[in-house]
């Protein structure tokens, strides 16, 4: 399975071994499992890994960098808890940041992965990001695939999200996701890497586009 082989590889690359974070990653695996998630679940991580993994080469220059995004994949929504309409709690991000140093320190992993990790994991909360080659443009792009996923599973990822916030009325729903996502639509690129912006930009537009009338429309 990909996200277990990126797992080895990162931590080996951090390391020098797999065995002492064996648990850590059972332990991400069952947060990942939670009956409340409707899209930031398995299926996202492996998704991300995936998205990963198309920009490695164009996008990444050493085995550090590569390790850094693979484990910020894995943290990166461990602590998800549902709170306000179109996105996770805002302590998600920050609590997910926290579970990740203190579990890599405690395993052993440099401080300097540790802070890139955390940096990536942190900067999820917003998708602020500036650069268009390196870590952050290639996590946050990552983290974005499913903007520009084909229209089925953008449509798809559209209703998982909605199960997430069920419990919201449709009018509060509607007005919290479009905030969420009119910002992405209103910037000259949704993405940051070349490769990104070349391969799945246009889709991510139309997507976008779709959500947000289907969201203005309400009985």
């Amino acid at each position: 399975m990909l996200r277990d082989t990126l797992w080895d590889e990162a931590v080996r690359a951090v390391r020098g071994d797999v065995h002492g974070l064996v648990s850590t990653r059972v332990d991400l695996v069952e947060r990942w499992s939670q009956h409340h998630r409707g899209y930031h679940d398995l299926r996202h991580l492996d998704e991300v890994l995936g998205a990963l993994t198309e920009l490695r080469d164009t996008a990444l220059d050493t085995e550090e960098d590569w390790a850094s995004v693979v484990l910020a994949a894995w943290f990166h929504d461990a602590v998800y808890d549902v709170a306000t309409p179109g996105a996770g709690d805002p302590e998600n991000e920050r609590r997910s940041a926290e579970l990740a140093r203190a579990t890599l320190w405690d395993n052993g992993v440099g401080a300097a992965t540790i802070e890139s990790v955390v940096s990536l994991v942190e900067a999820s909360q917003t998708h602020e990001v500036s650069q268009t080659h390196g870590p952050q443009a290639v996590f946050h792009d990552a983290d974005l695939w499913i903007l520009g996923a084909p229209t089925a599973r953008f449509d798809e990822y559209c209703d998982a999200v909605r199960r997430e916030y069920a419990a919201v009325p449709d009018d509060a729903y509607a007005q919290g996701r479009s905030a969420i996502l009119t910002p992405f639509l209103a910037r000259s690129h949704v993405y940051r890497t070349d490769h990104a912006r070349g391969h799945w930009e246009v889709a991510a537009r139309d997507n976008l586009a779709r959500e947000l009338a289907r969201l203005s429309v309400r009985p």
